[in-house]
C-alpha cells in the first residue's frame, strides 16, 4: 500500500541517529458503544485503513503493525491488514499493554508511537511534530498532547520510549492494561514524562469516533474533504462555520480512565 513504511527506511545505527520509531495501532471489532467501528468505509477507505495512511504519511515511523486480539471476530481485521499490506500482531483482547508489547518485540524500535483506529481523522503533521520533539529532548521516557489538551479528542498523539513500555509491561496492573500507557504518565515520579500543548485551544472539538454522533460529525467531515488526511487548522476552520455540525457529538461523554 503506497505510503506504508519500509522498516529500515529511516536511518538507524550511530551515536547521533534517530531513534527508531515503530507505529503500533490497536484496532478491534469490539466496541460497547460502536461494534465494528475501525472497519467502517469512510470515501471508500476504512476507518483503520485511514488511521494507517496518516501515521504512515507522517514520514516517520520505521515500522508500522496493527495489534488486534485474537477473539475470532478480529480475523477481520487481520484481513484488512493483509489488503492494507501492514503487519498484524495478535495478542489478548482485555490486556492492550501485552499486546503492545508482543508487537514491539516482533517490529523492534527504540521508541513506540501508539495510535487508536478509531480516530480517522488523525493529522500526519502532528505525528511528525510530536516525534520531533521525543528526538529533541534526551532522556524522555514519554511525550503526548492530551497530557494538558489543546488537541480535539481523536487528533492526540504520544510517544514512549521502548524500555518504559516494557517496564510498563511489568509494573501495571487493571485499568492502566486497558489503556498501555496511563502508568507511565500518573506515575510522573518515576518516569520523565513531556506535555506537548499547540495553540489555539481546540480541545473543546470532539472528532474521534466511539459513538453514532461522533459517526454523524466524520462522516460529514469525509462528505466534504474526501479522501485525504485534513491538517487541523483547515478542518478547524471549516467546522467554525459548521455550527450544526459541531454540535452532533457535543453532548457524548468521554469515558473516564478507569473504565474499559
Amino acid at each position: 500500500m503506497t505510503g506504508v513504511p519500509v522498516p529500515g527506511t529511516v536511518p538507524t545505527g550511530g551515536a547521533h541517529a534517530a531513534p527508531r520509531i515503530v507505529g503500533i495501532v490497536q484496532a478491534r471489532m469490539g466496541s460497547s458503544r460502536l461494534p465494528g467501528k475501525v472497519l467502517r468505509p469512510l470515501a471508500g477507505r476504512s476507518v483503520l485503513g485511514r488511521v494507517v495512511r496518516a501515521a504512515s504519511d507522517s514520514g516517520v515511523l520505521a515500522d508500522l503493525v496493527v495489534a488486534t486480539s485474537t477473539d475470532p471476530v478480529d480475523d477481520a481485521v487481520a484481513t484488512e491488514c493483509e489488503r492494507l499490506g501492514v503487519p498484524c500482531h495478535r495478542g489478548p483482547v482485555d490486556d492492550v499493554l501485552d499486546r503492545f508489547v508482543g508487537a514491539l518485540a516482533a517490529h523492534p524500535g527504540d521508541a513506540v508511537m501508539r495510535f487508536t483506529a478509531d480516530c480517522p481523522l488523525l493529522d500526519p503533521e502532528i505525528v511528525t511534530l510530536v516525534a520531533s520533539v521525543y528526538r529533541a529532548v534526551p532522556g524522555l521516557d514519554y511525550a503526548s498532547t492530551s497530557i494538558a489538551r489543546t488537541l480535539p479528542r481523536g487528533l492526540d498523539v504520544e510517544i514512549i520510549r521502548a524500555e518504559t513500555l516494557r517496564t510498563l509491561g511489568r509494573l501495571a496492573t487493571d485499568h492502566h492494561r486497558v489503556h498501555v500507557t496511563s502508568y507511565a504518565y500518573t506515575h510522573p515520579e518515576l518516569f520523565r514524562v513531556l506535555g506537548v500543548t499547540l495553540t489555539p485551544d481546540r480541545s473543546a472539538l470532539r472528532l474521534t469516533l466511539d459513538t453514532e454522533q461522533d459517526w454523524a460529525l466524520v462522516s460529514a467531515v469525509v462528505d466534504h474533504f474526501g479522501d485525504v488526511s485534513v491538517p487541523l487548522a483547515k478542518l478547524a476552520d471549516w467546522l467554525d462555520g459548521q455550527p450544526h455540525l459541531r454540535a452532533l457529538n457535543a453532548d457524548v461523554r468521554q469515558k473516564q480512565l478507569e473504565e474499559s
